[in-house]
């Protein structure tokens, strides 16, 4: 990204702010609050503590929850790409638990495991699992075969093999399986939080809107979304940036 990109997204970015601003100043109406008392309420949850225990609480389940998804969904779809039998067998299920309403997922893992913390994860991770498996699978049936010969012709170990030539490939299925995971684990962490537990971001989001408290609930939501485009910033970014380097050299 070079730094004229990065001025426009800044002054975007402040043209959004100035709208909301003066949007706000005109309707003058507490159902949409200004800048400033969004600001203010930031301000009195980070003062208050709330703040940033219940975003550390919501970021630790969201880690978690991301990377049992993404572990379990990639070997599972590189297992489904290679083995056809399995493919064919598990295809059913898979189409069942993609169109499963997260909603019911969370609510089934609280009466059968109780609303213990486990159950939270599990129904993350379930709805997320799916989409993982889905890209990864669809990535390792296009694994180009002559990359393939080219490792058997020199006979490369299995290690070299996924390392140089089979992971590679899949590299770029797997940030799409990530970012877009990130975006929805988060999403239904929330959810999770508001039915069954006594802290996160989600509990926050529940107590805020039984007082119909509106800057409050888009502190929360401004805080948490930055947090995300951090990580963004950390993470993705830069695997995005290796990716494109190994497709030019």
């Amino acid at each position: 990204m070079t730094q004229q990109d990065t001025f426009f997204r800044f002054l975007y970015a402040v043209v959004i702010l100035l709208v909301w601003e003066f949007s706000a100043q005109l309707f003058h109406s507490p159902d949409f609050p200004a800048l400033t008392h969004i600001l203010q309420s930031v301000l009195h949850f980070y003062h208050s503590g709330e703040l940033i225990h219940n975003i550390a609480i919501t970021l630790q389940r969201v880690l978690i929850s991301f990377i049992l998804a993404m572990v379990l969904g990639t070997l599972l779809g590189m297992v489904m790409a290679i083995r056809h039998r399995l493919n064919i067998l598990s295809d059913m299920l898979l189409v069942i638990a993609l169109n499963v309403p997260a909603l019911v997922t969370i609510i089934l893992a609280y009466i059968w495991f109780g609303l213990i913390e486990s159950a939270a994860l599990l129904a993350v991770v379930f709805n997320k699992l799916p989409t993982v498996i889905v890209s990864v699978r669809e990535g390792a049936r296009v694994i180009d075969p002559k990359l393939n010969d080219f490792a058997k012709v020199y006979r490369l170990s299995t290690w070299r093999y996924y390392r140089y030539i089979y992971l590679p490939q899949l590299y770029p299925y797997i940030l799409l399986a990530a970012r877009n995971g990130l975006s929805l684990i988060w999403k239904i962490v929330l959810v999770v939080e508001l039915l069954g537990r006594s802290d996160g971001v989600g509990f926050a989001l529940h107590s805020l809107f039984q007082f119909f408290d509106i800057a409050g609930i888009l502190a929360y939501t401004l805080c948490f979304i930055l947090v995300v485009y951090v990580i963004e910033l950390l993470l993705f970014k830069p695997f995005e940036q290796y990716i494109q380097r190994g497709r030019t050299s």
